[in-house]
This record gives structure tokens, sequence and C-alpha cells, in this order.
């Protein structure tokens, strides 16, 4: 029998997985982090779904997400990027992945860790939400208001409010599966 899921994570194949091991698990790799900042910012304007498609091929060409080399890309470098099929061929995005791993950069400079950083914004503690149906989950709230302004004020592209819910969301700053759902209390747990 299969278990009770947020309706979402059983409404295609590839988020399933993702909802059962990762959406709502707290985070503190910094590199992990870093993806996950980039692909909700290239998720902007399109579905997650389009993005978990293309994770793999964004994988491969970011170089697995490391922000030191990310942050290096130059114009011959960013113009593959806008040639390669496999990821959302997004000036703006493209161009925004690059000038995110070098704010992120100077971010793990400060605080020692990106991680450090943006935990902050939750007291460094993921928040518990109970919501039971899907209509009462925000699409932002003051904490992700907050994190989208000092990032903006750091330099970020793609972080407005909403984004950062969603990144909250996907790195168990917040846990945000319905009380119903089998993930709510094991994320709850740790």
């Amino acid at each position: 029998m299969e278990p009770t899921r947020c309706a979402w994570g059983a409404s295609h194949p590839l988020y399933v997985p993702y909802h059962d091991t990762e959406w709502g698990v707290p985070l503190h790799d910094d590199r992990r982090i870093f993806e996950m900042l980039v692909l909700e910012g290239a998720q902007a304007g399109l579905s997650w779904l389009t993005i978990l498609k293309k994770r793999d091929a964004y994988r491969r060409a970011f170089d697995r997400f490391d922000p030191r080399r990310v942050a290096r890309y130059g114009e011959a470098r960013i113009a593959r990027l806008l040639a390669n099929e496999g990821i959302i061929r997004n000036r703006l995005k493209v161009r925004a992945a690059v000038t995110n791993a070098q704010a992120f950069l100077a971010v793990q400079e400060e605080f020692g860790t990106f991680d450090r950083y943006i935990w902050q914004f939750v007291g460094g503690r993921p928040q518990q939400n109970a919501w039971r149906a899907l209509e009462e989950v925000p699409a932002h709230t003051a904490e992700s208001d907050a994190m989208s302004r000092d990032l903006r004020s750091r330099g970020f592209k793609f972080v407005g409010s909403t984004i950062c819910y969603a990144h909250m969301q996907a790195t168990g700053m917040v846990n945000d599966h319905l009380v119903d759902c089998f993930r709510h209390r094991e994320v709850q747990r740790g």
C-alpha cells in the first residue's frame, strides 16, 4: 500500500523520490545549498518538474555546482551554457548563476559557511508547520522576505521572496509537508 503523500509528491514519477527523500529535509552542505539556489532561480516562471527533468544536465553543465568553478565562468563558458539544450537557456538565469556563485563565495568568506548564513533566517532550526491543505501553504513569509532582501543586498539575482520560500521548503528550513503526509512526522523528528 502506498503511503499518503502531499498530493504534488505523487503527481509524477520524478516527484516521488524527490518528495520522499529530499524535499523538506534539513540541508547543511554548502555545495548542495548552492545547487538548490541555482535550480530555484532557474525554475522562476516554470514548473519544478521541468527543473527535475533537467537536473542531471544542470549538474554536468555547472561542474556539479562547485561555486568556485562557477564563479570563474567567463563569456565563452556562458555562451556554451546558452547553447546547452539540457538546461534552461535563459541568458539572465545563466548569468545569475555565475553572479550568485561569486556572491555565495563572498558570504562563505564572511560567515565561514553559507549554511551558517542562510539558516540564520529561521534561527538555525527548521520551522515546523502543520498545514492540512495545500491551499494553506504560503508563497512567501516574513522570513523569506528578509532572506530575499538580504540576498539582493549582497548581489544575488533571482532571489525574490517566493523563490526564497521555495528554497526554504526544499532545503528543510521549513517543514511544509502536509500533516497527513507520511513525511511530515519523519522530517519533524529529523
